[in-house]
């Protein structure tokens, strides 16, 4: 049963990867995975009831997920809807690309530890799709945003889905957390941003964002506002973040009913969030829940705890057992993979801050960069600029790789000047 199950994961990740090759939806491919991966699961086990039971434990956590998703993309759409982009768009004074570049990835560095890598990946390819008119540069930039906001997620306790699970299981918190990643993903990011400015040329094309009007900035700021105010909602109420997002999106919603409810109809629904959420591209919801799905079967089947145990009984060193499974993170989902470490690695073995989990930390929310496909914010950005695979393994596969080892040296120096060992 597990070999069949691991079977469905490799050939729907196969398809995945070569979607634009045979001309069938990634979404597709994903959910059929997914899906299969649960019926062989259920065939094969004799209590049906147990399986089910898992399922719906585990579509909780997706669902979640999805909602979140749901909410970000369309406050997203409604900002853009209104032109709020333009906002940014039109103080943003430098005509060299270069220099864009380093400006749009510290943004999205810095803003991702305080939103969360998803959000701010949504935000700022949506940005730079209002910048540049040029696909190839659009593409290069939104590589770069992936990298920028998983590496900006891995140093603060809201910026990665895996760092918080971290933070509320209670295997880190959050000052020796930021004390700890900030310089590594500092690292994770300039080393491959350094790298990628060889390749940046020219200048952008003039680029009249025309006036900001008083709805612009209302509708963006207060958008801004609801999303910062998402890990605000969850750390008073510690309600799920999904609540936090969508209670957002109705604060926007109702303001912008009100903003609009003297215009006509017509104009009305150019604005509305009916129109938003048509806008949204459904297909990437779908493939999220593919993917989701099949790597949540492969968690229930047991398959990532044993090959847990394998790396631990094959390597036993944690430094390139972490390391590996950060590699891993590409491919499979981050958030299963550290959910299985925890349940493999207890308090009582490696205590609250310890190397162990700060070090996991750091690589789980890196790692994902590598693929365009293996973190949350590559899948966001995927469906926004149709990122094919393997335009991005090859362009940009090769600098996350490199800034994820980079970090990796930057963490193994800074805990050996700090604490002597590690």
């Amino acid at each position: 049963m597990i070999f069949v199950m691991i079977a469905i994961f490799i050939a729907g990740y196969t398809l995945i990867a070569l979607e634009h090759t045979l001309k069938v939806n990634k979404a597709a491919s994903a959910l059929a995975a997914g899906i299969l991966a649960w019926t062989v699961y259920v065939l094969w086990q004799p209590d049906k009831h147990e399986v089910i039971l898992s399922l719906k434990e585990h579509f909780e956590g997706i669902a979640e997920i999805l909602f979140f998703l749901l909410g970000a993309m369309t406050i997203v759409e409604l900002i853009d809807a209104h032109g709020g982009f333009e906002v940014i768009t039109s103080r943003i004074r430098t005509r060299n690309k270069r220099t864009l570049l380093w400006i749009i990835a510290s943004i999205t560095f810095f803003l991702s530890a305080v939103l969360d890598n998803l959000t701010t990946a949504i935000v700022m390819v949506s940005l730079v799709q209002k910048i540049l008119s040029d696909r190839n540069d659009r593409l290069t930039f939104a590589g770069m945003i992936v990298i920028a906001a998983n590496a900006g997620g891995a140093w603060s306790p809201i910026g990665d889905v895996t760092t918080t699970m971290l933070w509320i299981g209670g295997n880190i918190t959050t000052l020796p957390t930021i004390q700890h990643n900030i310089l590594p993903s500092i690292a994770c990011l300039l080393v491959p941003l350094i790298a990628a400015s060889f390749f940046v040329r020219g200048r952008i094309a003039a680029n009249d964002a025309g006036v900001v009007s008083r709805e612009k900035n209302v509708v963006f700021f207060l958008g801004l506002g609801v999303l910062l105010f998402t890990p605000v909602f969850k750390t008073v109420t510690h309600l799920p973040p999904f609540i936090g997002i969508l209670f957002g999106l109705s604060v926007l919603w109702i303001a912008t009913e009100i903003m609009h409810r003297g215009k006509d109809n017509e104009s009305r629904k150019k604005f509305s969030v009916a129109n938003a959420l048509q806008r949204i591209d459904s297909a990437s919801v779908l493939f999220f829940l593919g993917i989701l799905l099949c790597v949540a079967a492969l968690e229930a089947n047991g398959s990532l705890a044993e090959l847990s145990k394998f790396l631990s009984a094959a390597i036993g060193n944690d430094v390139i057992i972490i390391s590996v499974i950060g590699l891993l993170s590409a491919v499979v989902d981050n958030v299963p993979l550290v959910a299985a470490v925890m349940g493999m690695y207890p308090l009582s073995l490696h205590g609250t801050d310890s190397f162990f989990w700060q070090f996991l930390t750091y690589c789980a929310g890196t790692g994902g960069s590598i693929l365009i496909i293996g973190s949350a914010a590559g899948v966001a950005a995927m469906s926004i600029e149709k990122i094919d695979f393997f335009w991005y393994l090859k362009r940009i596969g090769a600098l996350a790789f490199i800034g994820y080892i980079a970090g990796i040296a930057v963490f193994l120096i800074q805990m050996t000047l700090m604490h002597g060992q590690m």
